[in-house]
């Protein structure tokens, strides 16, 4: 596979599978001592990222579950951020300027931080109440921070006797990460191609539903837009028809990521739609990549996790046919604001 390491993403991504059971001890601490809801308080694609196990709690778990974005609440605070609070703050560098300014306040609020990091000799490292460290970078990062959410939520859910077959799906997550190298595997033939769709506009739309709409924001924003310079819109497949069908035409790119979570209707009514009235409609569909033994419950659950490890294939291949490395940047860290 083209700049690809295998044994550095097993590692990663074994890495994220191996905080489990960790995790499932921390949030049972937090609970036993009380807590009576959590946060899910991330910074830019970090944020996105927690937005599927956010979700999850959201639709399936009486325990209150937010996200929110630091920047606003260091303004403004929240009436649901107190002591009793489970905070979760996800950052790679663990450096994360709105993330480190958000973890002073939730000391003064005597709320219970778990940190989610890269690093362990940073601010957010060094600052959590619960600290979980496994390194990853930016081409590996989506998976191990959809990983670590997951088991959040899949703990809270199995302490609170919401959720009947925890173990069973913790099993099949164990055998994740080898099975993504496998799926990468086979689809590194479409990789190329893909990329040339994404590399021949200058502008796309991208929308998906369910548990793979941060994924598509998180492309559109995060790689596309901050790692390629080609802009695009990021739109959810509810609101698709709600302003954003206005702007296809024939030459319009709509890109289109389909998931397999009860959400996917949305996402097969755009499909049905597009075809009449643009000529670049692109699908990627989870429901195409062979996971032999994972249950259709457990695709469900991470369709975010396929779709992020075959986007990394295409943007490998993306990098190359531009001749524009994704580590480049003109501001991002690089000037002051």
């Amino acid at each position: 596979m083209l700049n690809f390491d295998e044994q550095r993403f097993l590692k990663i991504q074994g890495g994220a599978v191996a905080l489990r059971d960790a995790l499932d001890r921390a949030i049972a601490d937090c609970l036993s001592a009380g807590a009576e809801n959590i946060h899910f308080l991330g910074t830019g694609g970090a944020a996105i990222l927690m937005q599927p196990a956010a979700q999850l709690l959201q639709r399936r778990s009486r325990f209150p579950a937010f996200i929110d974005m630091p920047a606003e609440l260091i303004l403004t605070g929240s009436a649901n951020l107190t002591a009793k609070s489970i905070v979760v703050m996800p950052s790679l560098s663990g450096t994360t300027k709105e993330s480190v300014a958000l973890l002073a306040r939730m000391k003064e609020i005597g709320a219970t931080v778990i940190t989610l990091v890269g690093h362990a000799d940073t601010p957010l490292g060094k600052g959590g109440d619960h600290v979980f460290v496994n390194f990853a970078e930016d081409d590996t990062s989506c998976e191990s921070f959809y990983l670590q959410s997951l088991f959040i939520a899949l703990s809270i859910m199995r302490q609170r006797e919401e959720i009947s077959n925890y173990a069973e799906i913790a099993a099949e997550l164990e055998r994740l990460p080898a099975l993504l190298v496998d799926v990468k595997r086979a689809y590194e033939p479409k990789a190329e191609e893909f990329a040339s769709k994404l590399a021949a506009a200058d502008y796309h739309i991208i929308t998906g539903a369910g548990n793979v709409w941060p994924q598509a924001f998180y492309y559109g924003m995060c790689i596309l837009e901050e790692m390629q310079w080609i802009r695009t819109r990021p739109v959810h497949a509810s609101d698709f028809f709600h302003g954003t069908l206005e702007l296809i035409d024939k030459n319009v790119s709509l890109i289109l990521f389909k998931g397999e979570d009860a959400l996917r209707p949305l996402a097969e009514r755009v499909e049905n739609f597009a075809p009449s009235y643009t000529e670049k409609m692109t699908v990627l569909d989870t429901a195409e990549f062979e996971l032999p033994g994972i249950s259709p419950e457990v695709r469900a659950l991470i369709s975010p996790i396929l779709l992020a490890t075959v986007l990394e294939r295409i943007s490998a291949h993306l990098e190359v046919m531009r001749n524009h490395p994704l580590t480049t940047r003109r501001y991002y860290k690089r000037v002051a604001y």
